[in-house]
């Protein structure tokens, strides 16, 4: 098989593939045998016709268009491997010459990944924000929880700005009653301003058991936008106690027996929440560092197709919530030309960084570990509100296992290109990445290798078990090879 590589662009080629006839000989074998099993030949047994019967009665044609069609896909993938030629989607194949006995002749054109070189990934410097935290950020997450854990007492006297009530309200309009503004019961922190305009005014200074009338417009329903007097009841009147700030506190809303010991804990909690974060920003500064390095040009088709997934992506979002477009662009504070700007750049920006860590990762030589796929799924099945084992059929079936294995690589390849980069905090100190990412528990999981932590690992060897067993045949690697919508071998056309 002889193989011409022409560069149409940084992106896209056209291969020139001449195959001489004898090769094709396993493909006209299978395509008589096919053709045999077919049809119907007095005298001759289902799948016993012989190949010059089956010329002569239903002519040579038959058998080389099949014949063809079952040769090209494999050997446009030999011809991707043989050329180092890194496909991306399916080709545009074209026939170009079918001598029987002599040649067959064909072109694909095809999208390909762009070739570039990798700067030195110690070269990159990065900051990030500080872990400090300071004694005010610990009393505001030991306010949170007086928060939650206070109770609400009656009180005897009148409303005032902070109080929680308890009130009935009712509106008309023109005298008359408004059915869908009638509310008994309901629990009113007053200041909120949560319900309706006006209404925390009257509310001051009433005791429990008056009334009082006030005018405001309705926010919905058959009146909505019409001016309707409201006239509100208090049933009660209560304040929220918090409790005391001491040991009994300590104990019941956290591990700790003393406040003193409570307080240290908290820091030491916020402190790994804000080096998670720290990691968080490494990564994602890490890797717009790298992309600002290298200039990549990008295949159309790759950009449109990753557009069009964000579009639908958004339009099935806002479908589920019930808004429109409108009222995503009014929030967003956006317009459609800004949207779709954004949409593109966001788009563009997630096609480089794929190309960039693929590089990296078939430069690293990385490899994905039946773990870490078992893993993934397990976390995009929780993501998803799935079962596990659900998901992994579904990548299965659907033919998705080597998307997921490429989203692994490059996971990995972000960890790496983090971890060799030069992170500092605000402060100028270095910070350690990989610390920070290190669960807080997986040193004591390995000194005590307690029978429950082995009963959990073999319950995370199950769940991704059907792909597993449909990556069992061949090593989960993934570094050399596209992503599941690359390099596919289509049938001829």
């Amino acid at each position: 098989m002889k193989t011409d590589v022409e560069e149409l662009s940084p992106t896209r080629v056209k291969m020139t593939i001449e195959v001489p006839f004898e090769e094709l000989k396993p493909s006209l074998d299978k395509a008589y045998r096919e053709v045999a099993r077919q049809v119907r030949v007095p005298g001759f047994r289902p799948g016993r016709v012989p190949p010059r019967i089956i010329d002569q009665r239903f002519g040579r044609g038959v058998v080389l268009e099949q014949a063809v069609n079952d040769a090209v896909p494999e050997l446009y993938g030999q011809a991707l491997q043989d050329n180092d030629v890194f496909a991306l989607g399916q080709p545009e194949l074209e026939i170009t010459k079918l001598d029987d006995g002599k040649e067959l002749a064909f072109t694909a054109e095809v999208d390909v990944r762009p070739k570039f070189d990798l700067p030195d990934l110690t070269d990159l410097a990065v900051t990030v924000d500080n872990a400090v935290v300071t004694p005010d950020e610990v009393e505001e997450y030991i306010g949170g929880l007086r928060e939650r854990f206070a109770s609400l007492k009656s009180v005897d006297r009148p409303v005032t700005g902070g109080d929680y009530t308890s009130i009935d309200l009712s509106a008309s309009v023109n005298g008359e009653p408004v059915e869908d503004a009638q509310a008994s019961g309901l629990s009113y922190e007053v200041g909120s301003g949560s319900l309706l305009d006006g209404l925390d005014e009257a509310l001051i200074g009433m005791p429990a058991g008056e009334s009082a009338t006030f005018t405001a417009e309705l926010a919905g329903g058959a009146h909505g936008g019409e001016e309707a007097e409201v006239t509100v009841t208090v049933h009660s009147v209560k304040v929220k106690e918090l409790p005391e700030l001491d040991d009994d506190f300590a104990q019941s809303a956290s591990e700790y027996d003393t406040l003193g010991e409570f307080r240290a804990g908290t820091r030491t909690q916020l402190e790994s929440v804000k080096r998670m974060q720290q990691a968080g920003q490494a990564r994602e500064r890490a890797l717009d560092a790298l992309l600002a390095q290298i200039d990549i040009p990008l295949p159309d088709s790759l950009v449109h197709s990753e557009v069009e997934a964000r579009r639908n992506s958004l339009d099935e979002q806002l479908e589920r919530s019930g808004r429109s477009m409108a009222d995503y662009l009014e929030s967003a504070d956006l317009t459609e030309e800004q949207l779709d700007a954004d949409i593109v750049a966001d788009a563009r920006r997630s096609v480089k960084a794929g190309f960039v860590l693929d590089e990296l990762a078939r430069k690293e030589d990385l490899n994905v570990e039946q773990e870490e796929l078992n893993a993934f799924v397990i976390e995009q099945a929780y993501r998803m509100g799935v079962q596990p084992d659900r998901l992994a059929q579904q990548l299965v079936d659907r033919g998705q296992l080597g998307s997921a294995v490429a989203e692994v690589l490059r996971a990995k390849a972000l960890g790496l290109l983090t971890e060799r980069a030069k992170v500092t905090d605000e402060a100028g100190q270095p910070v350690d990445v990989a610390a920070a990412l290190r669960p807080p528990a997986e040193a004591d999981a390995a000194e005590e290798g307690t029978a429950e932590d082995g009963a959990a690992d073999e319950g995370a060897d199950e769940v991704a078990a059907p792909a597993a067993e449909a990556a069992a045949d061949e090593p989960v690697t993934g570094a050399d090879e596209p992503a599941a919508d690359e390099g596919g071998q289509p049938p001829a056309s």
